[in-house]
């Protein structure tokens, strides 16, 4: 499940990725970061990983083409987790999905990061 979080300000947008994660899941996502996008130019994203345990693999393509869309007008990506999955998923997300990508483990560290750029 993909969840728009309240926090969610300007041109800075959060969301909570939990559970297991379906290619219907991006519906969420993509259509609020297109918005944020078109209303500001680029895009701050915060992806709080928390209580992610999986993607099915027919979202998979959706994620890449995210990625694809969506890169260059990401300028800074705050991934939040509690374990090495999550720092690791942070490192992937890099040549992928964002100009800069910093991994934390408090949420309130990564919004004060991610709201910065």
């Amino acid at each position: 499940m993909i969840e728009k979080l309240a926090r969610s300000e300007g041109k800075t947008i959060g969301f909570a990725v939990s559970g297991v994660v379906d290619k219907d899941d991006y519906e969420v996502l993509v259509p609020a970061v297109r918005a944020v996008v078109e209303e500001h130019g680029s895009v701050n994203l915060l992806c709080d990983l928390t209580g992610f345990r999986w993607e099915k693999a027919d979202a998979w393509g959706t994620d890449l083409d995210f990625g694809r869309d969506y890169k260059h007008a990401t300028t800074r990506m705050a991934v939040v987790g509690d374990s090495a999955f999550g720092h690791l998923l942070a490192v992937l997300a890099l040549p992928f999905y964002a100009q800069e990508v910093e991994y934390f483990s408090d949420v309130d560290a990564a919004w004060a990061w991610v709201s910065a750029g």
